[in-house]
Formats: structure tokens, C-alpha cells, sequence
């Protein structure tokens, strides 16, 4: 029988060993790829029929092949800082010192000390740190320490004054001044700075304030140094997940100055207070960033803070105490009637939830919306599910609701016994951190990513935590139950993510009419022992069919 002969491919991948992802075609040796499109997959001998004299061939000799990961939580925005303080790695009080003190030693005109990736488990006897903690390192400048997971502040003295904190003014623009009990004085502690301090008015008054870490150029630098980073670890679309109006600016320079490699999903931060003018907004927004390269639609609430400073919201007291369970940010009816509001409009929610009573708040709140809008396709997320009450793990897939998590989180040396996390949830609860595999055996949807730059944004990383529950460098494992396979993982960084984004008719796996968008990796991570997982590089990646980052093997 005749076969007509295909029109020539602009990139011919040969030799490789191409896991789709897409069970229809598990495997392949060859692609072919034209107008940014997979037009073909097949075998060595067979790919010749799709070369020309302008094809491009890639020969991956062996290698693996993946489709691009997707990243679903990465705030490209955030980090890290050229001009900050690295604080990533400093264990107690007096290593953060030496740090402050040998940057301000070689900066002793800046207006401003700014420190990022500050471990809460620096801090002697489990407490969180105050402003006479700082001085001692900082003198008179002013200094704002941001936590690593950016959703608490710390100042100094100089700095307490310099931004108007006192006593009769701790509900602050960017944050919610902590006081001490006895005297009611600030204590230099932040929270609710990621609820905050990162919305569209925080900024603003921090600029106004003068903090440097605030302004446009230093936030273009930090997008654009983790874009570099992102295409580099072979992530061919991130997941922006909060964003204000202002913000999408940046992303417009980036791509008019050819930084935008990856593709962009941008969610928009839905503080309280948001208005219906705002939604409006918001709606307008996401009709004019609509292509396959950046994208703006989905809206990003809290319920809860977060574990380590005791503000995620618990079913029963955190470990140690009588009463304290921490607080949502909403009353349950309230957060209620707010989402089906948003339901209805069509908007999809990615909700950061951490402790098992936000969480179960959430689901409550989508359970309500579906009776009072009806069901739809919606695919709202929680964010997190830091700990997971068992008797919610069935109503993520009851509810279509997609679980966003970080598998490096859960990692012993993030959150594991000795570490703060741990520590304030109490052994008691340990079984529900992190549960990966339970949801997934429930049939929940895993969105996995890397929560940049709260851990590292390398998908090597979050894949070998999720397969381990150990960090990347080795150590018993903690809560190693919740494992993974790696191939589940890596669906979980690719079809599960395009599936949480709506984005899996086009990402997500290698199928033919899908975007080329695919990595070639130095090790095949499906094939070698978790622990050499990390250290594994992305040689080439492609995005659209354009290669857009070649590493060197290591």
C-alpha cells in the first residue's frame, strides 16, 4: 500500500527513550514536531520519513525523555534576592548574626538590611524570634528578616520605628504586628505577612515606606533570575500563584525581553476586601493574558496561615497547649458564601489551607457551592493539605478538588520530629502530614510542585522526596507510609498539574497535537535507585519545539 509522505518535521528527536506519560502510547523512540506541535511518535526506524533539509535533529542518545514538568506553586515572583541577606541553611541565632553582620560589613551605606530564608527552628526553645534578637547584629539600620516560607516578617528596632509599628498600631498594611502579652509593645514578630504584605496594598505602603525589597526593579530581578532558574531545571510551565494586578507588568517585560522561556499560568490574589469591581477586573485581566504563554484567570484565597507559628487552623490544640488551635481568616460561613459567589462566576480557587480544620473548611466551603451553584467542572485546589484529618481524604475526589502539594515539605528536615512543624502538631497527628499516597489511592488529583522559594524549585528534588519522605542529601525517612513511585511522582509534576490547570489537552504528556513541550534528562530517574534521583540535570529543554536550555551532563 502507498503511503503519502509527511511534510518534514522542524525537530526530529531520535534515540531516546520517551516516556509519554499518555497510556494510549506508553513509550516511544522518536518524535517529530512542526508549528511548536508533536505531529508524530514512533521508532528509530521509522522517524526518517519525517526529516528534511531544515529539520532539526536531536539525538538524545538514550536518554530519557519527559514531558515538560509543571510546576502548579511556584511564586517566581518571590525569590531568591541578589541583595538580601541568604539566610537558607542557618541554624541557630548566632550563625544568623554572622551573616547579617558580614553583609552589612560590606554594605555599611545601605539604607536597609533585608534577609530572606530565615528557619524558624533558629530560634532557642521553640519561640518565635523578637527585635532585641536583631539588634544586636543590625545597630541602627533598619532590618526586615522574611521567613522562608515568606508569610512572617521579622524587625529590628530601627525598623519597627521606621515603619510606624507601636502599640496602638499593629494591624498593619503588610502584616499583623505580634505584642508581648505583659507589656503590649510590639515584639518585632510579624505574621500574616504572605496574607499581606504580598498583596497589592502591602506593597504599596512597604514602597512608600521606603523598603527597597518592595520596589519594581528588585521584583523584575527576582522573576527574572527564577524564570532563568525554572527553564533551566526543565520546568516548561509554572504556576504563579499570587498575583496582583500590578504584578502582571512584570511578566509583560519578561517576555518583551525574551525571559518568558517557560510558559505562565498567573493566579490573582483575592485578599479580603476584594470588591466586585475587582472581580471585574480580574475577569478583564484574564481576557487579555489568554494564550498559550501567559495566562491569567485563577484567584488565590487563604484560610489559614501556616504550622510553624502556630497561625494554621487545627481541629484540637496544637501540641502543648490548652486552647490555641490557631484561626481561619474566615469565618466558615462567611468563606462559604464567598466561594460559591466566585463559583458562580466561574472563577476556579486555589486555596492555601495547611492545618486539618482549614482544610476541612474549605471542603466544606466547595461542598456548598456545588449545592447551592450545582456541579461543575471547577477543579479548585487546596493548597498544601499540610495535615489531613483521614475523614477528609475521600472528599477531594468526591468534590473534583485537586490537591496541590509540595512533597519536599514533608521531608524530615523541613518538617519532621525536632523541627518546628512536627513539633507543634505533636506525634499524635503525625499519620496525617503530607498524605500523598492516601489521596491518591482515593482517587484525588496530585498537583505536585516545588513552593519556590520556600524549598528548592528542582523537580529532581520534589520527586525524590515524594519517593523517599528523605531529604535530598539521605537520612531516615519520616512518614515514609505517604510514599510515592516515581512514576506516579512524575505524573504528578506533569498530568496531574496540566489536569489542576485545565491545561491537559495541550501539556502534560507527549501525544501527537499536544504542545512540544518535553526535557531530555542526564539519568534515567525511572530506572536508577531515589538516591541518585537528585543531582539528575535536564540537558535539553524544549519548549514549543524550540530547544531553550542545554545543561552540560554532571
Amino acid at each position: 500500500m502507498n503511503r503519502t509522505t509527511p511534510a518534514p518535521a522542524d525537530l526530529l528527536l531520535t534515540g531516546a527513550r520517551i516516556h509519554t506519560v499518555d497510556p494510549a502510547l506508553p513509550e516511544a523512540e522518536a518524535m517529530a514536531v512542526r508549528g511548536g506541535r508533536i505531529v508524530w511518535l514512533g521508532s528509530d526506524e521509522d522517524a526518517a520519513a519525517w526529516a528534511g533539509p531544515g529539520t532539526r535533529r536531536l539525538d538524545a542518545a538514550g536518554r530519557l525523555v519527559l514531558p515538560g514538568f509543571i510546576d502548579a506553586h511556584n511564586h517566581v515572583r518571590l525569590g531568591s534576592d541578589d541583595a538580601c541577606v541568604q539566610l537558607a541553611g542557618a541554624r541557630t541565632l548566632d550563625e544568623i548574626h554572622a551573616r547579617v553582620r558580614t553583609w552589612h560589613a560590606a554594605h555599611p551605606d545601605a539604607p536597609w538590611i533585608e534577609a530572606e530564608a530565615f528557619d524558624y527552628s533558629a530560634i532557642p526553645g521553640g519561640r518565635m524570634p523578637t527585635a532585641a534578637d536583631l539588634d544586636p547584629a543590625t545597630g541602627a539600620t533598619p532590618a526586615l528578616v522574611l521567613s522562608y516560607d515568606v508569610h512572617t516578617a521579622w524587625l529590628n528596632t530601627a525598623a519597627l520605628r521606621a515603619l510606624g509599628v507601636d502599640r496602638d498600631h499593629t494591624d498593619l498594611p503588610f502584616g499583623t504586628a505580634v505584642t508581648d502579652p505583659e507589656t503590649g509593645e510590639p515584639t518585632g514578630f510579624v505574621k500574616d505577612f504572605a496574607v499581606k504584605g504580598l498583596s497589592r496594598d502591602g506593597h504599596r505602603a512597604l514602597r512608600a515606606l521606603g523598603v527597597p525589597w518592595a520596589s519594581p526593579d528588585r521584583q523584575y530581578g527576582r522573576l527574572a533570575k527564577s524564570l532563568d532558574d525554572a527553564v533551566r531545571f526543565g520546568i516548561t510551565t509554572v504556576v504563579e500563584p499570587q498575583n496582583s494586578l500590578d504584578d502582571l507588568a512584570l511578566f509583560t517585560r519578561a517576555r518583551l525581553e525574551g525571559r518568558l522561556r517557560s510558559r505562565i499560568v498567573a493566579a490573582l490574589f483575592h485578599p479580603r476586601g476584594t470588591t466586585d469591581a475587582d472581580l471585574d477586573a480580574f475577569e478583564t485581566a484574564a481576557a487579555e493574558h489568554a494564550d498559550d504563554r501567559f495566562r491569567v484567570g485563577p484567584l488565590k484565597l487563604y484560610i489559614d496561615d501556616v504550622v510553624e507559628p502556630r497561625t494554621a487552623a487545627l481541629l484540637e490544640p496544637y501540641a502543648g497547649c490548652a486552647h490555641h488551635r490557631g484561626d481561619t481568616f474566615y469565618p466558615p460561613e462567611e468563606f462559604a458564601a464567598l466561594l460559591a459567589r466566585l463559583d458562580a462566576r466561574g472563577f476556579q480557587c486555589f486555596v492555601h489551607a495547611t492545618g486539618d480544620r482549614g482544610i476541612r473548611t474549605v471542603l466544606d466551603a466547595i461542598a456548598h457551592a456545588r449545592a447551592v451553584n450545582g456541579p461543575r467542572d471547577a477543579r479548585h485546589q487546596v493548597v498544601h493539605v499540610e495535615c489531613l484529618d483521614p475523614a477528609d481524604t475521600p472528599r477531594f475526589a468526591e468534590l473534583g478538588v485537586v490537591a496541590c502539594m509540595q512533597p519536599r515539605h514533608a521531608a524530615p528536615d523541613i518538617a519532621g520530629p525536632g523541627q518546628d512543624w512536627a513539633e507543634n502538631v505533636g506525634p499524635d497527628r503525625w499519620h496525617k502530614a503530607w498524605p500523598l499516597r492516601d489521596l491518591r489511592d482515593a482517587g484525588a488529583v496530585l498537583a505536585l510542585s516545588s513552593d519556590w522559594n520556600v524549598a528548592e524549585m528542582d523537580p529532581m528534588v520534589g520527586i525524590h522526596a515524594a519517593v523517599t519522605r528523605r531529604p535530598p542529601g539521605g537520612g531516615a525517612p519520616w512518614t515514609e507510609h505517604q510514599t510515592l513511585t516515581v512514576t506516579e511522582a512524575v505524573e504528578g509534576y506533569t498530568m496531574g498539574s496540566a489536569h489542576a490547570n485545565f491545561l491537559e489537552h495541550e501539556r502534560g504528556s507527549l501525544t501527537v497535537g499536544k504542545l512540544a513541550d518535553f526535557v531530555v534528562l542526564s539519568r534515567d530517574i525511572l530506572r536508577i535507585a531515589p538516591e541518585e534521583i537528585p543531582g539528575t540535570v535536564a540537558e535539553t529543554v524544549v519548549v514549543g519545539g524550540e530547544v531553550v536550555a542545554e545543561t552540560a551532563a554532571v
